[in-house]
């Protein structure tokens, strides 16, 4: 199922240059169009902005899933897999692997692409495992939530608007500006959403500064939401397919 789901990833050239391309773009824009303008407490913006940006990647990447498991739904392939005693556990567990190597190219791609406009960070080798790990725990979830929207959307297309809401939740976060700069309406949600905490953790460990209580509650939110939407999916797999 993971060799299937690369070989499909491979073939859909314009989705593998949208998910590469289009988080460079957004980095590159706020770097230079809005970093001279925004006083984040950092040396260089990219540095404080890097973060925000590597969480929008991995969550427009990851929410591809959902297509894919709503394409395979359409297509009659998982009635096919079925048939061959392919169980829904392998089925979903393949599309969510294929998320997770999906994200690796486009996570260093994209740090390449930082470093050559100036993103120098101060993690050490343990440090930049921790972000290593604590990525892929972040991807592991969001594609178990879009393999959950895939099985509930009727149609590709609806499916596909997990992307957009992914792409948004990073913005109401400390990805691009400190929360304390955001009306005091917007505090409670930009400091309790999932984001924050990942986002935050993940500039202390790059840049090497102390990151308090969010990596506990990075990890937390991360397990907490796997672990919800697995159970989400096998239940939503047995109605669909039978």
């Amino acid at each position: 199922m993971v060799e299937r789901n690369v070989r499909l990833s491979s073939r859909n050239i314009e989705a593998l240059l949208t998910s590469v391309m289009l988080p460079i773009l957004i980095l590159v824009l706020f770097v230079y169009l809005f970093g001279g303008a925004i006083q984040t407490g950092t040396a260089e913006y990219v540095d404080y902005a890097l973060p925000g940006v590597l969480l929008l990647c991995t969550g427009f990447v990851s929410a591809l899933t959902a297509t894919r498991v709503s394409e395979d739904l359409q297509e009659g392939i998982v009635d096919r897999f079925r048939s061959l005693d392919v169980g829904g556990a392998a089925i979903l567990g393949g599309h969510v692997a294929g998320s997770m190597l999906r994200n690796a190219v486009s996570v260093t791609l994209l740090i390449a692409a930082a470093l050559l406009i100036g993103f120098r960070p101060a993690a050490t080798p343990f440090e930049w495992l921790a972000v290593i790990g604590l990525l892929a725990l972040f991807v592991f979830a969001i594609s178990w939530v879009a393999a959950v929207f895939g099985l509930l959307a009727k149609t590709p297309e609806g499916a596909a608007g997990f992307q957009f809401f992914v792409m948004f939740l990073p913005y109401p976060s400390s990805a691009f500006v400190p929360v304390e700069t955001m009306p005091t309406w917007l505090h409670g949600f930009a400091e309790n959403q999932p984001a924050t905490p990942v986002i935050e953790t993940v500039r202390g460990l790059l840049m090497g500064t102390p990151s308090g209580a969010s990596a506990a509650l990075a990890v937390a939110w991360c397990v907490g939401i796997s672990v919800t939407a697995i159970v989400v999916a096998a239940l939503l797999f047995r109605r669909r397919v039978g």
